[in-house]
């Protein structure tokens, strides 16, 4: 795990000393070793910063050459099955190291760019021909590991994180789209970035770059993983599962550091956790609680850790540790970020990294067997006469309590194009479509969040989980991971996201996702052969912290801060009048409406941060 960047420009000004500044800013991604690479004739500069987890010798840092020299590589991530690799592709190669890297470059030199369909992990990596003076990146499937470029006349650069590209001769415009898009989602989703000039290389997707031409093509496409009729046999499935899942798990604990998994106490942290404590003799786990109650799930881990007999480590979270973390946010994760479950994330990532230097996570069970509510919901706005009365069934709603209110959101569809982002952004308490729009001062549309068509036809909740594989899973929650991981040197690995899980979980049908109500149907199944089910009678509650709580209370002074009126418009970038409404309704009672001041706090500071003014 570490940072890779690469600049080039036309005038071959300073590549040594723009790569070095590259490098600085993705320190923390990389605390163990320092290399840049230079190509003089071209001005290519490639850098990277190195966190050892496989083979821990100065040998394995990076760049890494192969035996003549020719190629060049700066890599980030792992790929999980190079052993295999090695014996089948390359058996006569004898390797200087054991680090993944080494094979990685010479499968790539045996076979050419297809041989990234043959490689199971994470990785971001650029591999450069020194003979033919081309580069060639890769990303891995699922989007795990993050690549950022910028591609115009004269300039060309690639980063682990935006920080690195800002350090660049390049000047960057703010991406005026990306504004109400964050405030329908609360992330900005591939390939946009807040800025006009950064985009997020696509997942799947590899390019080959030279000075003269650019192409870039999909090596992987979700869509064309799904075959022409799910899987129904639930024996079969559930072997199948056990069997996929227990391969994921031995595959990510190979290391050479200590290790351990973040435990929250639900059913994907506890399966990854049970199956990894079954391959090693002594397993570390890491909590996060909090100090309110309903958002405490602690308790829930200490009985598994202690179930398991792992080595279990738990932080409670007070309203002042987490204020610490608000105003850091924006040095985090570069662009606007409104997941809140950022900070707790944060906050367990700096303890683990007190004890290991890689830990499992529980990521992607919720989006492949349709853990949350916005499935059910998806079901309930396919029906016809659901959907025809909507407006009438939002309206008499929005007569009754919060929760009622909170429901009239939902029903408030306008079409069914935009069902999938309406449900979405509506169960997390976000703008609509329209609300975005209006409450911005700027010329600007949101842009269409249409996904290609699979190769058979989905329900509405097969939708909505495909749609949240592409949009939320990618560019929220594993940006949240990979930033607060990162940031304390802290490599995370989500064995629940191998893409042969994946395209397995994608065909399979429905009924064994969600059975008569019980959401994640199969994998609480697999997970009741290795704890018993007891200690899951309890309502599913999501890694959040008590948001609306403290914005109306210690956390308060915020909505003055950011949301007063010379912070607003200093920025000019939200209509001050729509703002006030929404604080007066949340102070009068309206606490649901939490998350939609949050995003533009979040919004407000991240402009100021970069003084971002717009002319009203």
């Amino acid at each position: 795990m570490c940072g890779i960047a690469g600049f080039w420009s036309a005038n071959k000004k300073n590549p040594e000393a723009i790569i070095r500044k590259m490098n600085l800013a993705l320190a923390h991604r990389g605390p163990d070793a320092e290399g840049i690479y230079v190509d003089k004739d071209t001005g290519l500069a490639l850098g990277h910063r190195r966190l050892s987890i496989i083979d821990l010798s100065d040998a394995a840092n990076q760049p890494i050459y192969d035996s003549t020299g020719r190629y060049v590589m700066v890599y980030n991530g792992e790929v999980y099955n190079y052993r295999e690799l090695h014996q089948k592709y390359i058996p006569y190669y004898h390797s200087r190291t054991t680090s993944d890297s080494e094979i990685i470059l010479q499968l790539f030199i045996e076979l050419g760019p297809s041989f990234v369909n043959r490689l199971n992990g994470m990785f971001a990596m650029a591999i450069y021909d020194t003979h033919e003076k081309q580069l060639y990146i890769f990303r891995d499937r699922l989007g795990v590991k993050p690549l950022f470029y910028l591609l115009q006349h004269g300039y060309f650069a690639f980063a682990s994180e935006i920080k690195a590209l800002e350090q660049t001769e390049i000047k960057l415009s703010l991406n005026l789209q990306s504004i109400p898009e964050f405030l329908h989602l609360g992330y900005i989703p591939q390939p946009r970035t807040i800025w006009q000039e950064v985009k997020k290389f696509p997942a799947g997707y590899w390019m080959r770059w030279n000075a003269k031409e650019t192409v870039i093509e999909p090596y992987w496409e979700l869509q064309k993983k799904f075959l022409g009729e799910p899987f129904t046999n639930e024996q079969d499935a559930l072997s199948e599962l056990k069997s996929l899942v227990e391969s994921s798990v031995k595959y990510r604990m190979v290391s050479d550091v200590p290790f351990g998994t973040f435990l929250s106490g639900g059913i994907d942290s506890s399966l990854v956790t049970a199956i990894a404590s079954q391959q090693t003799s002594h397993l570390n786990t890491f909590s996060i609680g909090f100090d309110v109650a309903k958002h405490d799930e602690s308790k829930y881990a200490q009985q598994i850790a202690a179930f398991l007999g792992t080595n279990h480590t738990a932080f409670t979270v007070t309203e002042k540790e987490a204020m610490q973390w608000v105003k850091r946010l924006i040095d985090v994760y570069d662009e606007p970020f409104a997941d809140s479950s950022a900070i707790p994330t944060l906050m367990v990532s700096q303890l683990a990294s007190q004890q290991v230097k890689m830990v499992l996570t529980g990521d992607g069970g919720d989006e492949q067997f349709m853990g949350y509510g916005a499935y059910q919901w998806a079901r309930r706005m396919n029906h016809p006469v659901t959907f025809a009365f909507r407006k009438m069934i939002a309206a008499s709603l929005r007569l009754g309590n919060n929760r009622m209110k909170r429901a009239s959101m939902v029903f408030a569809s306008d079409d069914k194009k935009h069902l999938a982002d309406h449900i979405f952004s509506q169960e997390q308490y976000l703008f609509n479509r329209q609300q975005a729009i209006q409450i911005c001062n700027l010329p600007a549309q949101l842009p269409e969040m249409e996904l290609p068509t699979p190769q058979r036809t989905l329900s509405w909740a097969e939708y909505q989980s495909y749609f949240d594989l592409n949009y939320y899973l990618r560019d929220d929650l594993l940006v949240k991971v990979d930033r607060a991981s990162m940031n304390f040197g802290l490599e995370a690995r989500e064995p629940l996201l191998d893409y042969r899980l994946v395209e397995w979980s994608i065909n399979l049908h429905e009924s064994l996702k969600n059975r008569n109500g019980i959401q994640k149907y199969l994998l609480k199944q697999l997970l009741f052969q290795y704890v018993p089910a007891d200690y899951f009678n309890r309502p599913k509650w999501g890694f959040s912290i008590p948001l609306d709580r403290w914005l109306a209370g210690p956390l308060s002074y915020l909505l003055d801060e950011w949301l007063g009126t010379a912070s607003l418009k200093k920025t000019g970038l939200l209509n001050e009048n729509a703002v006030i409404v929404l604080i007066t309704r949340f102070k009068k009672g309206e606490t649901y409406l939490y998350n939609r001041l949050w995003a533009m706090i979040i919004l407000q500071m991240f402009a100021h941060r970069k003084n971002i003014a717009i002319s009203s």
